[in-house]
């Protein structure tokens, strides 16, 4: 009787269970016709100029690390120290920007927390989602030169838009994401409105309602993420994520299929529930923390280049993974 394993596959088909068995792999099919011994050539390239944000998928070999015969219950995906090593210290990153965004928001986030027009607050909030902060010692210089208020109706000066790692910003559509946005909080009666929903909602459901209703043109799961997660941890609105989203072709989910080895959303779900408890840190974490393990590159998010992991943090995700002293 052929035997299938918990990824749906006979077991000597599966890369995961036939490694974890010892079984060993076979061709799911074999082409019977005779090699033509010519070496492939590659497909030609596509001509024509790409400006900006490229809008067609991207192919990226990842770096992993070696097999090093390294296993955790939390991340089944991984085979390598290293890449739990690293991906500890992006957690601990992540969850360090939480912190920071509660006691003491950076550069543009002290004013969405500040006193001033809640609309006004709630717009630099998506702004600063939607182009992303840079990289760089003003992580929100190109935030500040495209911005416009709210109560102007104005889009922003996004023609020469400076856009950060995480940018949901495509020049080809234009203002057409800037368009959906005010439509959406122009139905609701305001932004905050639409933010807010019923009074009743708990927190975890307002941000799971707003977080699929902000299912607009352009607006990619990473900023809808990350606006929502923004404006709960600056205390604007009464917003938390109890689930973090996963789902498409962003970074995000792809890394979280990666290391938690588990392509459904909703066991991918429990198992960074599951991640997120045993390392001690916020749900949220897993957000930006996936994204930059998977990209291999940390975007800083507006804390800027020289910010460090807390050791704390960083000491907790260790040990969770069995990396710790």
């Amino acid at each position: 009787m052929p035997t299938f394993c918990r990824h749906n596959r006979l077991v000597q088909n599966c890369p995961i269970c036939s490694r974890e068995q010892s079984v060993e792999l076979r061709a799911v099919l074999s082409s019977s016709a005779p090699s033509s011994g010519r070496p492939r050539q590659p497909a030609a390239k596509k001509s024509g100029t790409n400006h900006g944000r490229s809008t067609g998928v991207r192919v990226r070999r990842l770096a992993r690390g070696a097999d090093d015969g390294y296993h955790s219950r939390l991340v089944p995906g991984l085979k390598s120290s290293v890449d739990a090593e690293r991906l500890a210290e992006e957690l601990a990153f992540a969850a360090t920007r939480l912190r920071l965004l509660s006691v003491d928001p950076p550069g543009l986030y002290a004013e969405v927390a500040g006193e001033g027009d809640l609309e006004e607050r709630t717009w630099l909030a998506f702004l600063i989602a939607y182009l992303g902060p840079l990289d760089a010692e003003d992580p929100f210089a190109g935030i500040s030169a495209a911005r416009t208020s709210w109560a102007s109706g104005q889009s922003p000066q996004l023609d020469a838009a400076e856009a950060g790692p995480r940018t949901a910003f495509d020049p080809g559509q234009g203002t057409r994401t800037i368009d959906a946005y005010r439509a959406w909080a122009g139905r609701a009666g305001s932004q905050a409105a639409a933010f807010t929903g019923e009074a009743g909602w708990t927190p975890e459901r307002r941000f799971a309602r707003a977080y699929e209703r902000l299912g607009l043109p352009g607006l990619t799961r990473e900023a809808r993420f990350d606006v929502l997660v923004t404006l709960g941890r600056l205390g604007v609105y009464d917003l938390r994520a109890d689930a973090l989203q996963f789902g498409g072709a962003n970074e995000t989910t792809i890394a979280a299929k990666r290391a938690l080895g588990i392509g459904d959303s909703l066991l991918l779900e429990r198992r960074a529930a599951e991640l997120a408890e045993a390392c001690g840190l916020p749900l949220e974490a897993l957000d930006l923390g996936l994204h930059n393990w998977g990209t291999d590159h940390r975007a800083t998010a507006g804390l800027g280049p020289e910010t460090e992991p807390d050791a704390d943090s960083l000491e907790s995700a260790l040990t969770a993974l069995g990396l710790g002293d």
